[in-house]
């Protein structure tokens, strides 16, 4: 591509321009006959590696994805990096946590009802205080609601 723009009459400051690389990587792709390859940089150590395997334990087999609390518990351990990169760890372990569906109880028509009963305050009837409640019932075919606040 950039002996294209090269061969067509473009400068090597606008090809740098354009494509947002140095003038002298320009010159270089030009100037050689084969376009270099891109070499494989070496996947540097993170200070978290020794600590990967604790923590994998505490989330998938625990259940624990509180950063500040792993954060805690490695610092005991002897870890010295940043919070950031322990979040950035731990982020697609809890979003793949938070993915577990509730599971329908499904129902034929008629065949099943739930009930909820919850207590929600008080009111002041005839200058009494008197507990209000919720009563919710939720047909199990349909999901349709009966709400009704009450007194008794």
């Amino acid at each position: 591509m950039i002996k294209e723009m090269y061969e067509r009459g473009m400068s090597i400051s606008d090809i740098a321009r354009e494509l947002g690389i140095d003038r002298k990587t320009v010159r270089k792709y030009i100037h050689s006959p084969n376009p270099p390859s891109k070499s494989k940089r070496k996947q540097r150590k993170s200070k978290l590696d020794p600590f990967k395997e604790y923590l994998q334990k505490r989330m998938l087999e625990d259940g624990v994805f509180n950063s500040e609390k792993l954060f805690f518990e490695i610092r005991q351990q002897g870890y010295t990096g940043g919070k950031t990169i322990l979040k950035d760890y731990i982020k697609p372990f809890r979003e793949t946590a938070k993915k577990k569906y509730t599971v329908r109880y499904e129902t034929l028509p008629g065949e099943q009802m739930q009930v909820d009963w919850k207590e929600v305050g008080e009111v002041i009837i005839e200058g009494r205080k008197v507990k209000l409640s919720l009563f919710v019932a939720t047909l199990g075919y349909s999901r349709m609601k009966y709400a009704v606040f009450t007194t008794s």
